[in-house]
């Protein structure tokens, strides 16, 4: 049984197309996954084809759009692969086909794999990023920014310590942005928003699944878009880390995955109770 206050787990076993259908709409407030890629993992989903990744992935954006609260976001963790010695467009085309169908590109926050795996390629170098994609059904949404607010640095003992008048004023960006700058604003202050950009290292220990992401890419997003209680649903479980993640932040979670094997590890490492439909629960 699960403890008062304490967030739940429920686990689905199948394709995220046809479980999805199955969910009551307006239901989730945060979206976070790892899908996939184009022509990789074909051991573990089988690949899809970097020509049919649209196709393929249409109908679950579609799903998704349904189910998402309308104060909610979708993450999605992402990132094209090279064909024919270029970079597909398939990520480009996707964004592209769901603002036809009402999502809003809202931002773009990229991953910085500090560890990315050396290696030499003959026309680039070795990926060290990825795309973590914020869509939304609306120009307002959830959003709590305090929640993943970092350390000034150093600089503010030096800079802040004596000012030039020039610092007391606001600096007008000299490209014309119409963005502009007051030191003087930061006297006092220990944290300061993050930037867009998230240094995190890869996941090291594959917890004996294909394509793993770290933990601290969920955390950071849930920290972001979700307060304890609400539901965060992961429609591509893998490993379980988001569902893990969930449940440390006090956060309600569903996850879907398509191999049982899978399920079975995810189940076992978040001791979830295993029900005579085929489904996983922490109830």
């Amino acid at each position: 049984m699960v403890a008062k206050n304490q967030a739940t787990i429920q686990l689905l076993t199948g394709d995220s197309t046809k479980v999805l259908r199955t969910l009551p709409a307006e239901t989730v407030d945060l979206i976070v996954t790892s899908p996939p890629y184009a022509d990789q993992r074909k051991s573990t989903y089988g690949g899809i084809k970097a020509g049919h990744y649209v196709e393929w992935f249409m109908p679950i954006a579609t799903e998704l759009q349904r189910i998402l609260k309308p104060t909610g976001s979708f993450v999605l963790n992402i990132k094209e692969c090279v064909v024919n010695g270029e970079r597909h467009t398939y990520v480009m085309e996707l964004i592209i086909e769901m603002r036809k169908c009402g999502w809003l590109y809202t931002e773009e926050y990229i991953w910085h794999k500090r560890n990315s795996y050396p290696g030499k390629w003959p026309n680039r170098f070795r990926d060290a990023w990825e795309r973590c994609i914020h869509f939304t059904k609306h120009k307002k949404f959830a959003m709590y920014q305090a929640a993943v607010m970092v350390p000034m640095g150093d600089w503010k003992d030096t800079r802040l310590k004596t000012l030039s008048d020039t610092d007391r004023l606001r600096d007008k960006s000299r490209v014309g942005s119409g963005f502009g700058k007051k030191i003087e604003n930061w006297i006092g202050r220990d944290l300061a928003y993050p930037t867009n950009v998230l240094h995190l290292a890869t996941e090291c220990g594959n917890k004996n699944h294909s394509a793993v992401f770290p933990e601290g890419l969920p955390e950071w997003f849930i920290r972001l878009f979700t307060k304890p209680g609400d539901m965060v649903l992961d429609p591509f479980a893998g490993s379980g880390t988001t569902l893990r993640v969930a449940r440390n932040l006090q956060r309600n979670s569903i996850g879907i995955e398509l191999s049982d094997e899978y399920c079975k590890l995810i189940a076992a490492g978040l001791r979830l109770i295993k029900r005579r439909n085929g489904s996983y629960d922490s109830t």
